[in-house]
């Protein structure tokens, strides 16, 4: 089987297992956050000083999460919406590819998160900016020629349907 060969799931279905990830995610930031509170004994949630230690400590954690999953496959969203991950060629992807390509999945928030620290904004108006952002970001894969995002593509990956990278697989 070809690379080509590979097919990409539709925009629609990648979507919503993003949609489905981010509703799995909060279970694991939840348990993350009061690890994190407990062990430094963090007592109040407006604390302040320790806010940068705990994204730096959740940004580790959905690190290791993703890298791990991915460098197997796929996520259990993934596993759910019938898409695997993948390298180029349909192989599976190390886990340095696997850290490189969640380190890349950033750029879905980054550029919306950064303009919003340059302007005050309610939060209505931050939410439209975010799923602006992330609305572009995803119509833009109608731009790759493979119809992959564009993080996937710099970090070279593939996201395919879950039967094509079995067969690629089986021969």
């Amino acid at each position: 089987m070809t690379p080509h060969s590979l097919i990409a799931p539709g925009l629609g279905r990648r979507m919503a297992c993003w949609l489905y990830e981010g509703m799995l995610l909060f279970a694991v930031v939840f348990v993350a956050g009061w690890l994190f509170s407990t062990l430094t004994q963090m007592r109040n949630a407006v604390d302040g000083s320790r806010h940068p230690m705990l994204q730096g400590f959740l940004f580790l954690v959905l690190g290791v999460y993703f890298t791990w999953f991915w460098s197997r496959g796929q996520t259990l969203a993934m596993k759910t919406w019938g898409i695997r991950v993948v390298d180029r060629e349909g192989r599976p992807i190390s886990q340095p590819r696997a850290l490189w390509r969640y380190l890349l999945s950033w750029l879905w928030f980054v550029p919306p998160l950064a303009m919003l620290s340059l302007f005050k904004v309610g939060p209505g108006e931050a939410m439209v900016i975010v799923f602006g952002w992330v609305a572009v970001w995803a119509v833009l894969s109608r731009f790759h020629p493979l119809g992959q995002f564009w993080h996937d593509a710099f970090a070279g990956t593939r996201l395919v349907r879950a039967d094509a990278a079995a067969a690629a697989r089986h021969g």
